[in-house]
């Protein structure tokens, strides 16, 4: 009798785990992704299926899946579009803004050369500036790149004079020169740090146990506006942003039938914000900042804008 009450409660507990630390099912196929499923339904058509039963989209669980390319826009993308245009565009130039954490990815017992922090970070804040007011903020000379520009340039040039050559004309049509910028954006992803907060909570009771757990990391982020002419730097910003990864699970290790038979499960799920979306947000917000920055020390006006109105 107390064995039976014992395997019915394990049984009872064994269902709040799984209710508690639901793993995702997977689907082959994209257009499942914008869909859900309803635990216990096992047909293909849930969708159909779930507006036949009245059930709400809210409460359908997601697929994990292949999923379509798509753009990101993330809400600090959203701020930069909003932002009104610039009175007289300034033209910027970014050579570099590279990773100066020196944070590799965490690996047990392995050597692991990656590093934590995305490389791409000028392709980040070029995208970011271009952004900006829609468009109609920062004219962008191409820099990090020159290398090519300037090859491709010197094909235009060769080519145009063999073609002079041809005709017999003494001269040919050269190329404009190259747009300079008055300001160069310097600065990088300055910080990394790991387990700035971390935390949990769980519980066990005969065999049986349920836990949930959580991170909290940091990037930090250091821009910079250089003036071509004088080398002077006229404004400088920091931001940063954390990036939060949780898990919970829950298991079961019991001996039942008087020690004879066991009963093991074991059910859980992560979550980990992506890194790169974290930089990709401190670096518009820096961006954001900047302009902001500018306008209030004079060095631009942002149009439609109150010289005495306070910014975020």
């Amino acid at each position: 009798m107390v064995m039976a009450r014992a395997t019915a409660a394990s049984l009872a507990f064994l269902i709040l785990l799984s209710g508690c630390a639901m793993s995702p099912r997977f689907t082959e196929y994209p257009q499942d992704c914008n869909r859900g499923y309803w635990e216990g339904e096992m047909n293909a058509d849930v969708w159909s299926h779930a507006k036949a039963l009245g059930r709400t989209f809210e409460k359908a669980l997601p697929f994990l899946c292949v999923e379509n390319p798509e753009i990101v826009q993330l809400p600090s993308v959203i701020e930069l579009l909003k932002l009104p245009p610039a009175e007289q565009q300034p033209v910027v130039a970014v050579y570099a803004f590279g990773d100066k954490t020196g944070q590799r990815k965490p690996k047990d017992n392995i050597a692991d050369f990656s590093t934590a922090v995305t490389q791409g970070n000028v392709e980040l804040i070029i995208d970011a500036l271009k952004t900006a007011g829609n468009g109609k903020w920062f004219r962008v000379v191409e820099r990090n790149g020159l290398d090519h520009l300037v090859r491709e340039r010197q094909i235009i040039r060769s080519a145009r004079q063999d073609f002079a050559k041809r005709e017999g004309q003494e001269k040919f049509q050269e190329l404009d020169s190259l747009l300079f910028a008055g300001m160069i954006i310097e600065g990088g992803v300055i910080g990394y740090d790991t387990n700035i907060k971390s935390g949990g909570r769980g519980a066990r009771y005969l065999g049986i146990g349920a836990t949930k757990q959580y991170r909290q990391d940091v990037v930090t982020v250091s821009m910079r506006a250089v003036s071509v002419l004088t080398g002077e730097v006229l404004l400088n910003v920091q931001t940063r942003k954390t990036v939060l990864s949780y898990g919970k699970s829950g298991d079961i290790f019991r001996f039942i039938e008087q020690g004879t038979e066991l009963v093991e499960y074991e059910d859980g799920i992560g979550n980990n914000e992506s890194v790169t979306y974290a930089t990709r947000t401190a670096i518009e917000a820096a961006v954001l900042e900047l302009i902001h920055q500018g306008h209030r020390r004079g060095y631009w006006k942002i149009e439609g804008y109150n010289e005495n109105e306070e910014t975020n």
